[in-house]
């Protein structure tokens, strides 16, 4: 297996020196500007964009010399981007935050002013997107989101950058955090990773959820109630998933507490499979929105240098089991691909 020398070199630089891609994320817009909203007590609309670049600034200055790359957006993380550890390598995201809700579907959309080459030329080393995705909705809407990511990927292949594509489950009308989206979420998952393994959306890494929620896996620590699966059986829904993937995959955090996220990656590590990292944002630095909301970006940087960093950390210490990416195409070093 081959790499083009812009891919190999935007992959070697979001990973750590065993291969293994151990980022934090900081690309959420919309989310962030609630959630900050609600720690002041103020309207959603009077969050400034100076507030959420101070604070995105914030936790990249103070936790990426723990990580390998961080990702964020262009609208409100460049200032942020630049005061990155030089260890840590550069994402950058490239959809709207949220999705089109005048139809179903939960359609994506580009940001309106940026371009492959000009999110390069910004200063990524790979490109992110979200896509809302399932299996399960009719033809008509995959087809149209089957094409945005081949479009996508051909602008990645013009501009010789790594894609990485993260996808997100859902059910129309349902409950994603429920026990009935549970039981659906390894099919989902799985025919997910199949799909976009396809080399028509030439995408380099698999941005997955994990194909269970930790909250109905009998006996874990999140499972306080009813159960979907037991341990045995989410640890063979993890490399139920892990087979269906023919690129390398990283696991998200999808906002989780960091000891979920934590007991989530000891769980795939005793399944066995070849995941080759994490891309991880909210379980790190969460915590630190009402402290930022409450008291100010001073206190903030005092909460990540103490607890985010200890997240971060602990995040860390369960990558031990990780895989390097390039390992996925049989090689023993990334020079072995060129």
């Amino acid at each position: 297996m081959k790499l083009t020398p812009g891919k190999k070199k935007g992959l070697e630089a979001v990973s750590d020196s065993r291969g293994v891609i151990a980022a934090a994320a900081m690309d959420q817009r919309g989310s962030l500007k609630s959630a900050i909203a609600k720690g002041k007590g103020m309207d959603k609309n009077a969050v400034t964009s100076q507030m959420l670049e101070e604070f995105k600034a914030a936790v990249t200055r103070v936790l990426t010399p723990y990580a390998s790359a961080i990702l964020l957006d262009p609208e409100y993380g460049l200032p942020a981007a630049r005061q990155r550890a030089k260890n840590a390598g550069l994402l950058l995201a490239y959809e709207n935050s949220g999705y089109d809700n005048t139809r179903p579907g939960r359609l994506p959309d580009l940001l309106d002013v940026w371009s492959v080459r000009r999110l390069v030329a910004a200063g990524a080393d790979c490109i992110k997107i979200l896509l809302y995705y399932t299996p399960f909705d009719p033809p008509a809407i995959n087809e149209v989101k089957h094409a945005w990511v081949e479009r996508i990927g051909a602008e990645c292949v013009a501009e010789d950058v790594p894609f990485f594509l993260e996808m997100v489950g859902y059910e129309e009308g349902g409950d994603e955090k429920g026990i009935g989206f549970a039981r659906k979420k390894p099919d989902v998952v799985a025919h997910s990773m199949a799909e976009f393994s396809k080399p028509q959306y030439a995408v380099d890494v698999l941005k997955a959820e994990v194909p269970v929620n930790m909250a109905f896996v009998k006996g874990s620590k999140a499972c306080k109630g009813d159960s979907a699966y037991t341990r045995d059986e989410a640890k063979e829904h993890f490399r139920r998933a892990a087979a269906a993937a023919k690129k390398p995959f990283i696991y998200l955090s999808a906002g989780v507490d960091n000891d979920v996220f934590a007991e989530t990656l000891e769980l795939a590590a005793e399944s066995g499979v070849n995941f080759s990292g994490v891309l991880c944002g909210r379980a790190t630095w969460k915590e630190g929105i009402p402290v930022y909301a409450q008291q100010g970006v001073k206190a903030l940087e005092d909460w990540l240098a103490g607890e985010g960093v200890k997240n971060i950390q602990n995040v860390n210490e369960h990558l031990k089991p990780a895989k390097p990416w390039f390992g996925f195409y049989g090689a023993t070093s990334s020079s072995a691909l060129s």
